[in-house]
């Protein structure tokens, strides 16, 4: 079960290294089968998606493109009540992200200088959908609504199909509801250099957003430069920071909601108070009993748990910025006196009846998260993501004039004489010093 520390400056500090130490041990041996995919995908194109999708999922679907009656079909099969939770969450994030939106922009100065900034949609966006054991609809509506939003003019969605050759009815329902254009039933690391290449059937796409086992995580890695990609993600994570006013129960159920994603998966608690971290490792060997995916809960919790008891809620705070955690929970009677102060957190979840799954599915805040510490410069899928921006400048011949000078001399320090020519040639009655 999970381990219990006393912080010390130096133990709980080990234990960040051991959580690093999981993306470093994964790509060794992926990286030569995750190349030789993406070349034949590259070079074969719809052949070569065929074949690894007979491979690796058992049965290749009759046609690679869903159309547009056949999604109305396997929708017609999903529960009522479930498509109108969906509804609800697609509102929420749709609430929440149209007030990223960013508008373009111009300024004038007094001498007749114009500049600017043009802000647009990227045109085409692909979104990768795990669709077999681990089939997650609620990734299609973080990652399509957000494009959606900031103008993407074409969304293409892969999704690997089930045993059955057929695509996940819950999944579908997702993607007509958040607006996606194009689905692929595909999946794996030749979707994703599909989706970067094009081939004869599937579109090429600008960016690639969405989650992945190891294999199309590598391949993202991969294929980062020939387009663009949201981030690699790493395991799941979840710090949560608790005082004295903690419920014990509460604490135990949302460290488990992560651990059940991945035995890499990691849980921490972090608490100034040594009876609840005793009192929460009693309701961990309690409720995992009663839940499904045991087995996976204990293997995270025995290598990659951990209680923490801090000397006070500053050293705590410290610890979580250090982190810099994908999910982080405060659990503190006064939990918005933390936000100011917790500086490297993917998401945050303030207060008791915040827990985290509520991000997952829900609240509106996108749950495409930056993993392994990267949110110290990594930010969480946004419309930003799906944008691309453009500065302009428009000079009238005074103020080139004006300027003429410097922007030489700049030149002229840095030796590109091209670049300085392109100035002089336009003022020839100007003694350039």
């Amino acid at each position: 079960m999970i381990t219990t520390v006393i912080a010390d400056g130096k133990k709980e500090y080990d234990f960040i290294e051991l959580l690093k130490s999981r993306a470093q041990n994964s790509d060794k041996n992926v990286i030569p089968i995750v190349s030789e995919i993406i070349e034949n995908v590259k070079t074969n194109g719809d052949k070569a998606v065929y074949d690894y999708t007979v491979k690796f999922d058992g049965k290749a679907p009759e046609k690679a493109e869903i159309s547009a009656d056949e999604i109305d079909a396997v929708i017609s099969e999903c529960d009522p009540k479930y498509i109108e939770t969906v509804r609800k969450a697609a509102k929420n994030i749709e609430d929440f992200h149209k007030r990223q939106v960013q508008q373009s922009w111009l300024t004038t100065k007094n001498n007749g200088v114009i500049m600017g900034q043009r802000i647009r949609g990227l045109k085409r966006v692909g979104i990768y959908v795990p669709g077999g054991t681990a089939a997650y609809p609620s990734s299609v509506l973080m990652n399509a609504i957000p494009a959606k939003i900031a103008g993407v003019e074409e969304i293409v969605m892969c999704t690997p199909p089930m045993k059955n050759g057929k695509p996940n009815p819950n999944i579908l329902a997702a993607a007509k509801l958040a607006g996606v254009d194009r689905i692929f039933l595909m999946g794996g690391a030749q979707a994703i250099a599909a989706m970067a290449y094009g081939t004869e059937s599937v579109p090429k796409v600008d960016k690639i957003v969405g989650p992945g086992n190891i294999f199309v995580a590598t391949a993202k890695k991969l294929l980062y430069g020939t387009v663009d990609i949201d981030m690699i993600a790493g395991p799941s994570e979840i710090l949560i920071i608790a005082d004295k006013s903690a419920n014990p129960k509460f604490l135990a159920a949302d460290l488990m909601s992560q651990a059940e994603h991945d035995k890499l998966a990691s849980a921490i608690l972090l608490t100034d108070c040594e009876e609840l971290a005793n009192q929460t490792v009693k309701e961990l060997e309690r409720q995992v009993q009663t839940l499904s995916r045991n087995e996976i809960i204990n293997s995270s919790l025995d290598n990659f748990g951990a209680i923490i008891v801090c000397s006070d809620m500053k050293q705590a705070v410290l610890f979580a910025n250090e982190l810099a955690p994908e999910h982080l929970e405060v659990c503190c009677e006064n939990p918005m006196e933390y936000v100011g102060k917790l500086d490297n957190a993917g998401s945050v979840f303030l207060g008791n009846y915040s827990p985290e799954p509520l991000g997952d599915y829900f609240a509106g805040p996108n749950h495409v998260l930056p993993t392994s510490g990267t949110a110290r410069f990594f930010s969480p899928l946004s419309v930003d993501s799906f944008v691309k921006k453009s500065s302009f400048i428009c000079y009238t011949e005074e103020a080139l004039r004006n300027d003429a000078q410097d922007v030489v001399r700049f030149a002229d320090t840095e030796g590109l004489t091209a670049h300085a020519n392109s100035i002089k040639v336009r003022f020839e009655d100007i003694d350039f010093e």
